[in-house]
């Protein structure tokens, strides 16, 4: 019996030829996963699938049409991220920005047991994961990257690393079935008494840390990305969870409070 990942969503950013959105699908469908998102993508016409037609995405999916037609289309990365715990961004290249980097075969296994690694469960857990994959020639901006906790790089050959963006995430969720098929029969539902803070939640923190730090003149609003990133990188790697993060935001408001008191 198959085993269903359906707590990862494949995110595809700004993706230019509808072909490959189609390819996307099928790759996915191979591999038992279901959750597609599609970012303002271009040349998208309701003939590629959106309308259940003929076109170029349809042609490509090959009989993946329900994972086709089941895309939701955001205008935003933020929007399509937005309910998950965990964001993992492919890269087709190392970056100079340095991130968290995982190739494909830890990716599979952080994406299965980080939520038990933070809540101290015994058992392997899936938690809700989007992995995310940009342009087909320029990937994704640093912006974007912004809002990943992790990076995932496959490994190639040096001389020639040039891979079709459907086939790139055939390899990702390859590893995902495969780390799903070893650990048939431990899977379990990712609800538990920790649950982790969803991407939107943590931009929120941060939205609201930045502007603490502005007001305490400790962050210089002009230059505020290097010491941002930092930020973001060590929050990151602790995976903080709903609690954690009102925590925060709590210690975050009685900061502004003495603030305010004290003027």
């Amino acid at each position: 019996m198959a085993v269903k990942i359906d707590n990862v969503r494949i995110v595809l950013v700004e993706t230019s030829h509808p072909g490959n959105i189609g390819a996307t699908a099928r790759a996915m469908k191979n591999m038992t996963l279901s959750d597609l998102a599609l970012v303002s993508p271009k040349s998208y016409t309701e003939a590629d699938g959106e309308g259940k037609g003929k076109g170029k995405a349809y042609a490509r999916a090959s009989g993946a049409t329900d994972v086709l037609y089941g895309a939701v289309i955001h205008n935003s990365l933020a929007d399509a991220i937005a309910d998950c715990d965990l964001v993992i961004g492919a890269s087709a290249r190392l970056r100079a920005v340095t991130w968290p980097e995982l190739n494909p075969r830890e990716m599979a296994e952080k994406i299965f047991t980080v939520r038990a690694e933070m809540a101290g469960q015994s058992q392997p857990v899936f938690t809700k994961t989007a992995i995310v994959f940009g342009r087909e020639d320029s990937g994704l901006t640093n912006a974007e990257m912004d809002l990943c906790q992790f990076l995932v790089h496959i490994p190639a050959n040096s001389e020639y690393t040039s891979l079709n963006i459907a086939a790139a995430v055939q390899v990702i969720c390859y590893e995902l079935h495969m780390t799903a098929l070893l650990h048939q029969g431990e899977i379990i539902k990712a609800a538990n008494e920790h649950p982790l803070a969803t991407s939107q939640e943590i931009e929120y923190f941060y939205a609201h840390l930045e502007q603490t730090l502005v007001d305490i003149q400790f962050l210089n609003r002009d230059n505020p990305m290097q010491l941002m990133r930092r930020l973001r990188k060590l929050f990151n790697r602790s995976g903080l969870d709903k609690i954690e993060v009102n925590i925060l935001r709590g210690i975050l408001t009685a900061i502004s409070r003495s603030i305010a008191k004290s003027e």
